[in-house]
């Protein structure tokens, strides 16, 4: 089962090649499902497309997991494919030695980007 985070969490989405990158619109929508957006002009989104496994590492405060699963575009607008990530396993990378005591903290420093923000996270808790 996957666990709560924090709205904002940077993650790391990984798909086939390997290619890594940050995506910071990664939302819980179920015991099992992850929502997020991508712009159509990620590669990533391209990757997904030709083959849609995938790992989804999330890190915040207290938290440390990686879901591994397969994604599917289930929308899109002119700016961003939404896909839908369906979890196969939950791994928690938890140690008794360690703690995080933060994620990674970001803002936006362009308000029409943060706006659009605001209506891709609202479009994806409709999903």
């Amino acid at each position: 089962m996957l666990p709560d985070w924090p709205v904002g969490t940077v993650a790391v989405l990984s798909t086939a090649g390997p290619h890594a990158i940050p995506v910071s619109t990664a939302t819980r929508s179920g015991e099992a499902t992850v929502h997020l957006a991508l712009a159509h002009k990620r590669e990533s989104l391209a990757r997904l497309r030709e083959d849609p496994r995938c790992a989804l590492t999330i890190l915040a405060a207290g938290l440390a997991v990686t879901a591994y699963g397969t994604a599917a575009v289930v929308d899109e607008d002119q700016r961003v494919a939404y896909v839908r990530l369906e979890v196969d396993e939950v791994v928690d990378h938890d140690q008794p030695t360690f703690e995080l005591d933060d994620g990674v903290r970001w803002h936006w420093t362009d308000e029409d980007a943060e706006q659009g923000d605001g209506a891709v996270r609202d479009r994806l808790r409709r999903l």
